[in-house]
């Protein structure tokens, strides 16, 4: 299962779109609109493939020069709980601390807390509702590796 980045407005990212819209946003009977979709063209993206079908997907979007907050996980239904998840955390990570970032911040949702504490993250602050849903701030220190 390669896990890359890939390149905004590529046919990878119309499929990196179209997960994190059946996974995440439809659910919430909610969708993308244009401009919020351009504002990713500076964004690091990154995905997990079989072959040429995505199977998950994540994004990190710069916040300071030394922070990058994680946002749209999606992992496939049928996939979930297969370690393709872990896999793609991990590998942002390495992508952020080669680019010089420290931390990751992300707005998590609430039940994927466990997941990411799992994965070093820490809560930071009180709940919260964002696209109608609880979610937590969560933070973890990027360790330098010699």
């Amino acid at each position: 299962m390669p896990i890359k980045q890939i390149d905004y407005g590529t046919a990878e990212y119309d499929q990196m779109v179209n997960l994190r819209y059946e996974i995440l946003r439809k659910p919430l009977k909610l969708s993308f609109d244009k401009e919020e979709l351009e504002k990713e063209k500076n964004d690091i993206l990154i995905a997990a493939f079989e072959e040429d079908k995505i199977l998950g997907c994540c994004l990190l979007k710069k916040i300071d020069n030394h922070t990058v907050r994680l946002r749209q996980m999606a992992v496939a239904n049928n996939l979930q709980g297969k370690g393709i998840g872990a896999s793609m955390m991990y590998f942002a990570e390495n992508v952020a601390r080669d680019a010089g970032f420290k931390k990751i911040r992300m707005h998590a949702r609430k039940t994927a807390i466990g997941f990411y504490e799992k994965l070093g993250y820490t809560v930071m602050g009180n709940e919260f509702l964002e696209v109608s849903i609880p979610h937590f701030l969560m933070e973890k220190k990027l360790r330098l590796i010699d």
